[in-house]
């Protein structure tokens, strides 16, 4: 039996990987996991290939005596908290979050609004490759899509309810939001108003072609917004990906913000807001200024394999004051158990409310460490076993070494992690350091390495 579910749904380019059959074939698999009569909602970010794809998947639903209601164009979160605010018993979002440009992608939801967890994306798969489908009589055929108009309203006030919706109005802040050419555009310059901004917007049109930037928020993606950023001067901007459950910052000198030193900041105001053990989860691609940071006021950090459906059901199962990932991935539990870019967005303008401090100098109070990024394609004959085993022979003697994603070398001076990506064909390179120059030549080197062990 193949595999169809990656680190978070089933992605691929459209029409190649993600073609109307397998979308549609999944949409059965779906409808019969959940069962005849149950009633899920729908809803999609602004790709290439979104309507052809929830189409597809909505006919194998309804085939299946599913009842379907449509949310239409809303960022991830907000339609995960529609099906667990609003009742649903799932949901189905069509979204490639922050994959290239051509892809798109297909996310399951329980009733929670969490994605499934593993064992039901497996029952999923086997009804799949078996084509074990519950197809009705077609005299129960008889409901037809309708639509579900409550999703951003719903959405909105759910974030509002949990900030100091006066003191933020209070500061007038100014603040340029990056909507990613896509659904973030939709609520997060919404909230901004509500919260009393002065708004400015980038790439907010929907476009399904991405032409302004590659949906995935980071160091190379954001340099114009950070220049547009320092050039009008704002508090603060936020940036999403493609389906608004990241959130990448740039502060008010111009800095792009990882996300895991956003992380670290909302996990400690969370940390002041919420009654629940003082613990945070994290994957193991999170910097050690997390710790080195969050130590200070007793709060323990749980590391995790990458990915928001793990660290989110972790979340659930043990509790813990938050959860993040270094991509900008903020799970804030009060108000649900997911990724929330517009929810993040919202807690660091209280933040600087309440402290009464620049989002610079918020910052600042972190340790400082450097990190560089890349990734190497994952060509045919490459055998990632043996890339995790080159590396761990030519950096791991003497030092710490974790394998709970990937393998991950943790020295007093420096860490590295080589993993291979739930969602794309390429292998991940993650240094940090506190040198800029050694955490450079260490990428290059373990590229090097690589590249020699196919």
């Amino acid at each position: 039996m193949g595999k169809l579910f990656g680190t978070d749904g089933v992605r691929g380019v459209v029409n190649q990987e993600l073609t109307i059959e397998l979308a549609q074939g999944l949409g059965k698999a779906i409808g019969t996991f959940f069962g005849e009569g149950s009633v899920l909602l729908i809803g999609r970010d602004a790709r290439a290939g979104g309507d052809m794809i929830t189409r597809a998947v909505e006919s194998g639903l309804l085939s299946t005596g599913v009842r379907v209601y449509e949310g239409g164009f809303a960022p991830t979160p907000a339609l995960q908290y529609a099906v667990k605010t609003l009742g649903y018993d799932g949901g189905v979002i069509i979204t490639a979050s922050h994959n290239p440009r051509g892809h798109n992608g297909i996310k399951v939801l329980d009733k929670d609004g969490v994605e499934v967890d593993r064992e039901k994306e497996d029952s999923i798969e086997e009804i799949f490759f078996s084509s074990r489908f519950n197809l009705v009589s077609w005299n129960k055929l008889t409901y037809d899509v309708m639509r579900e108009d409550k999703v951003i309203d719903t959405y909105v006030k759910g974030i509002l309810s949990h900030v100091n919706v006066e003191k933020i109005r209070s500061k007038n802040f100014k603040v340029l939001i990056d909507g990613a050419n896509s659904v973030g555009s939709i609520s997060t310059p919404l909230i901004a108003r509500l919260l009393g901004c002065r708004v400015y917007t980038l790439n907010a049109n929907l476009e399904p072609t991405f032409p302004a930037r590659n949906p995935e928020p980071t160091m190379d993606t954001l340099k114009e917004s950070a220049q547009v950023s320092a050039n009008l001067g704002v508090d603060i901007t936020v940036a999403h990906d493609g389906d608004a459950d990241r959130a990448i910052f740039v502060d008010s000198r111009g800095r792009i913000q990882w996300g895991d030193r956003s992380g670290a900041l909302l996990s400690w105001w969370a940390s002041k807001k919420e009654d629940f053990p003082k613990r945070i989860f994290t994957a193991v691609s999170s910097s050690s200024l997390v710790q080195e940071f969050l130590s200070k006021f007793g709060i323990e950090v749980i590391w995790t394999k990458v990915g928001s459906v793990d660290i989110a059901r972790k979340l659930i199962q043990e509790k813990g004051i938050a959860g993040f990932e270094e991509n900008g991935g903020f799970i804030f539990p009060l108000h649900q158990y997911v990724r929330d870019g517009a929810m993040s967005f919202a807690l660091m303008l209280e933040m600087m409310a309440e402290e009464g401090v620049s989002s610079a100098e918020l910052f600042d109070r972190l340790p400082q460490y450097h990190l560089v990024k890349s990734k190497v394609d994952l060509k045919p004959g490459m055998d990632v076993g043996k890339i995790y085993a080159t590396v761990e022979r030519e950096f791991g003697s003497g030092n710490h070494i974790v394998k709970i994603d990937g393998i991950k070398i943790i020295s007093k001076d420096f860490w590295i992690l080589v993993r291979k990506s739930g969602t794309e064909p390429i292998i991940r390179v993650m240094v940090e350091a506190k040198d800029q120059d050694v955490a450079e030549g260490l990428s290059k080197k373990v590229i090097s390495l690589i590249g020699g062990s196919s």
